[in-house]
């Protein structure tokens, strides 16, 4: 496997975590569960200019597809994809709230979607995206690619300072949301605060602390041979064992211990098992 990224410049970097590329030998198509990772992603499929996704059903996996180049918001649940769509993929990691420069709909409407990118930035932007993408001669140069589209979109605009500052303090503490001390910090109503943060972020403050706390719970667990689940509770902001085991089905649709045995070489992605 081949993956490089890397931060972008400033002030890019305020709202974007990495851009990437990644490069997988071709073998048997397998499943994988996708965690929510608590930010968007804008993902290119290179080898085929297509996207797939897998929702479960009674008779077994649905497969939905669109176009290779898409936005995916904000998600609050797992998702399924195939080991297909990572044979030659590049694309882009936002940081929370980070689509506010790049893209004019309100980040809730994206939340849990995945939107074709030619519906947000047009067929040329995203076909020249992909071509130039393709002719890139090395993956630095695809990173340059990524990097250079970023600017071409970029619109001057910025979190709105109550929004700048709840996922600041967020970041911080990401155990706990304490709308009520944001909102008397900033001056804002709660109702007028919830609303501008799940329009520049895609959820509620108090479900982005969930997700941030239970991406904080992976990372650790993800870096241990064998966790224990108990210690990680504790350490992690939850009451206990059984509501962080509560909060990790919620979001991964798997147990804490099932994430653990099968784990792949990225955190949020795990060998499929069906729920």
């Amino acid at each position: 496997m081949s993956f490089l990224q890397r931060r972008p410049a400033s002030p890019l970097d305020l709202f974007v975590e990495s851009v990437w590329v990644c490069q997988n030998e071709a073998g048997a198509r397998r499943h994988e569960r996708v965690l929510p990772s608590g930010a968007p992603q804008l993902v290119v499929n290179l080898a085929e200019d297509q996207t797939r996704t897998y929702r479960e059903a009674p008779s077994g996996l649905v497969c939905v597809t669109a176009p290779g180049s898409i936005l995916s918001g904000m998600t609050s649940h797992a998702q399924i994809i195939d080991t297909d769509e990572q044979t030659y993929v590049a694309g882009v990691s936002f940081r929370p709230g980070g689509t506010v420069p790049f893209v004019a709909v309100p980040a809730d409407q994206l939340t849990n979607v995945d939107v074709p990118l030619h519906a947000l930035w047009g067929d040329a932007t995203t076909k020249g995206l992909r071509d130039r993408l393709l002719g890139a001669g090395s993956p630095a140069a695809a990173l340059d690619v990524l990097e250079r589209v970023l600017w071409d979109v970029w619109r001057d605009r910025d979190w709105h300072p109550a929004v700048a500052f709840a996922l600041d303090s967020f970041r911080r503490r990401p155990s706990m949301a304490r709308v009520a001390g944001v909102t008397a910090a900033v001056g804002l109503s709660e109702k007028r605060f919830i609303e501008r943060f799940k329009a520049e972020v895609g959820v509620t403050p108090k479900r982005y602390c969930r997700l941030r706390r239970f991406q904080q719970l992976v990372g650790t667990a993800y870096a241990l041979r064998d966790a224990d689940w108990a210690d990680l509770a504790v350490s992690c902001g939850y009451t206990d064992q059984a509501h962080l085991i509560h909060e990790f089905r919620a979001f991964s649709g798997m147990t804490p211990r099932a994430y653990a045995q099968n784990k792949t070489a990225f955190q949020n992605h795990v060998s499929f098992l069906q729920s």
